[in-house]
């Protein structure tokens, strides 16, 4: 796996960071893949832990963003202009545009979703391959340049796979991909604030996580007192908001930290339902 803030990354380009986060994307996508590909037909009606969305919706949702992703990589007017089109006036309606994506994709046949998830996830890969790695994609919250459009793709990816995982009763080896992921969580600390109608902390936070291979992520700056620590899954799936923070070993020190874990969130919009304490 990639790791865009070792040491030895101040040695590549963002180019390469790119390649390797994309490699990691394809593999991410795999393990979700073969999750539902393998499973019987009757079995994408299967509620999954996020109310109201079965398995199917969960797989419509990432082919949903993966066909937003393609438009705004291969055509950033047209994207923009989209926003002002279909989506707007959903939400002028009430509407959720993200509800409605899901909903409208998961009436379609197992395989006919399969296979449009297949394609278009193929696509999204494609086109963040071709885009210029120093230029900022437009989105649904701030634009991102590929490599974080990249690492929100595998978050997702890796997020909505674990509400497959559970729906099925399936354990997923964690990876060292996770590193994006708690990566990501890290740099959305202060979001996660403004998410809220809280100030941005000035006082940074350090993860201290133990990796998948048992060795020790830092991230952040030494010597500060706000620290989380605990199993990188863990923290994963916290700022995924995929489990209650009563269900996970971590330790906040430092009152940053400690009102930073109940929301903490590493996806963009409103503030997540989260989930309910495992009995």
């Amino acid at each position: 796996m990639t790791d865009p803030n070792a040491p030895g990354d101040v040695l590549r380009g963002p180019d390469d960071v790119l390649r390797g986060l994309l490699a990691d994307l394809r593999a991410e996508s795999a393990v979700v893949d073969g999750l539902v590909a393998g499973t019987a037909a009757e079995n994408w009606a299967r509620p999954t832990p996020a109310e109201g969305w079965t398995i199917a919706h969960q797989i419509a949702h990432l082919a949903w963003t993966d066909d937003w992703t393609v438009l705004a990589a291969r055509d950033p007017e047209r994207f923009t202009a989209s926003l002002g089109g279909r989506f707007t006036e959903l939400l002028a309606s009430g509407a959720d545009p993200v509800e409605e994506g899901a909903r409208e994709g998961a009436a379609a046949e197992p395989t006919e979703l399969l296979a449009r998830w297949r394609a278009g996830r193929e696509e999204a890969l494609a086109a963040l391959t071709a885009a210029p790695a120093d230029v900022r994609l437009p989105w649904f919250g701030p634009p991102m340049k590929p490599a974080s459009m990249a690492t929100a793709r595998l978050m997702e990816t890796w997020a909505h796979g674990q509400d497959v995982a559970d729906a099925l009763g399936a354990t997923r080896e964690p990876t060292a991909r996770l590193r994006h992921i708690a990566h990501l969580g890290l740099r959305t600390l202060g979001f996660a604030f403004a998410a809220h109608g809280l100030p941005a902390p000035e006082q940074p936070v350090r993860l201290e996580l133990t990796a998948p291979d048992g060795g020790l992520w830092a991230l952040g700056p030494a010597d500060v007192p706000d620290v989380v620590t605990g199993p990188a899954l863990d923290f994963c799936l916290l700022v995924t908001q995929r489990r209650h923070r009563d269900d996970l070993a971590l330790t906040a020190t430092g009152p940053v930290a400690t009102a930073w874990i109940p929301i903490a969130q590493a996806f963009a919009g409103p503030p997540g339902k989260g989930r309910q304490p495992r009995a």
